[in-house]
């Protein structure tokens, strides 16, 4: 049984997006500053404001099964993606199936599917809507492909809490360690709804950029001149142990997730409030047993927009102050909702273990009301021994995750 004493480590990593197929040429791309988002080609989007997006680099198409993928959503075929990665690369752990649980969160769930079904239902009958529809709409879809993959039996779980719920799915999986109810857990995040009715929404609520010409510059990070963030879809997941459970079986261990914070505002459906995310900050320090002045690097949830991004980083100078490094990745991956706070969580967590730290993308010019040392201009190299990554939702989500060198 294991105790919040044992420690819990991460030893499996994977992602497919924007950037690369994988967790090594994500990263790679990140360090070396390029942009994975681009223009929306396709008629459907001529009309929108914003036409621009993080499209995935590889199509999941390519390395899953045929037959499989048409009867998934692509939420779905993401995060199985990912996690395939994720277990390899920790050595496909031999653990009871009891326990070996799963986590991943998404955003929106099956919503391409949901959209497509409803067209088609519209257009020529329910004998015309497919008998998979089901299960691939369902937000717990991409959980529940994981578990049947990897055959865990200590539980599937999916947290729906919009843009933090890939950062909340790591929470967990470091609780169900810490309580004793599993060994070992697959956690992260999936997304994929870059279709024209989102975009429309997000347009007409004024949070997408509409720097349509210049897509590669568009996602801004703390910039002076940002005007909203660019959507983006994929997914990020990592593999999670007690960390006697790793060592005896001499698996290597990339980092260690030493703490967790989440909190809700119960403030605004969309507008956040800073004490919740301070709290949050708070709350991993605290379950990480660190201090403010221990924080090295801080990843930010920082989506490109005017008021978040102000928001946010007041909040960080609060709660943790204004002496670690700073970075935003969505600068150059777009914001991924649901798959976010995962894909933050692996790059805080390679921060540490290489100590580098990625800069943010087409910050030009910080905004003067930004009070953080923000990474600009290329990589910052030098030991990081603690970074904490933000994630915050709609609905007054938040989720702050602390990383550590591994044991």
């Amino acid at each position: 049984m294991s105790t919040h004493t044992d420690a819990v480590v991460v030893t499996g990593l994977g992602a497919t997006t924007p950037l690369g197929g994988d967790a090594v040429s994500t990263w790679r791309a990140m360090l070396d500053g390029r942009s994975g988002i681009g223009r929306i080609e396709e008629e459907w989007a001529e009309a929108l404001p914003a036409r621009i997006a993080g499209r995935l680099a590889v199509e999941p198409g390519e390395v899953l099964d045929r037959v499989q993928a048409r009867r998934m959503d692509r939420c779905e075929q993401v995060a199985l993606v990912a996690a395939r990665e994720a277990w390899g690369d920790a050595g496909r752990p031999e653990v009871d199936p009891e326990r070996l649980a799963v986590v991943i969160g998404t955003g929106t769930g099956g919503v391409l599917t949901t959209l497509a079904q409803d067209d088609v239902l519209e257009a020529s009958g329910v004998r015309r809507v497919s008998p998979h529809t089901v299960p691939m709409l369902m937000a717990n879809g991409p959980a529940a492909w994981v578990s049947i993959e990897l055959g865990a039996k200590g539980g599937a779980h999916t947290p729906v809490s919009a843009c933090a719920s890939g950062a909340e799915a790591i929470a967990m999986g470091l609780d169900l360690i810490r309580l004793g109810r599993a060994d070992v857990v697959v956690a992260g995040g999936a997304e994929a709804c870059i279709h024209p009715l989102p975009l429309a929404g997000f347009s007409q609520a004024k949070a997408h950029s509409t720097r349509n010409d210049e897509p590669q510059r568009a996602s801004r990070p703390f910039d002076a001149d940002r005007d909203g963030f660019v959507i983006g879809e994929g997914a990020a997941v990592v593999v999670l142990e007690r960390a006697s459970f790793a060592a005896a079986r001499a698996a290597r261990a990339h980092a260690t997730l030493a703490g967790a914070g989440v909190t809700s505002d119960a403030h605004h459906i969309t507008a956040a409030h800073p004490e919740g995310q301070v709290r949050a900050m708070r709350l991993a320090l605290a379950s990480a047993g660190l201090s403010p002045l221990d924080v090295q690097h801080v990843h930010a949830h920082a989506t490109s927009t005017p008021m978040g991004d102000l928001a946010e980083a007041r909040s960080v100078a609060e709660a943790i102050g204004t002496h670690p490094s700073v970075t935003a990745t969505k600068s150059m991956t777009g914001h991924l909702f649901g798959a976010a706070g995962a894909l933050g969580a692996l790059a805080a967590l390679l921060a540490v273990r290489d100590g580098v730290v990625p800069a943010t993308a087409n910050l030009d010019r910080l905004d003067p009301e930004v009070p953080l040392d923000v990474v600009a201009g290329g990589p910052r190299r030098g030991a990081v021994t603690a970074a904490l990554t933000n994630s915050f939702g709609f609905g007054g989500h938040n989720a702050s995750l602390v990383f550590t060198p591994a044991p």
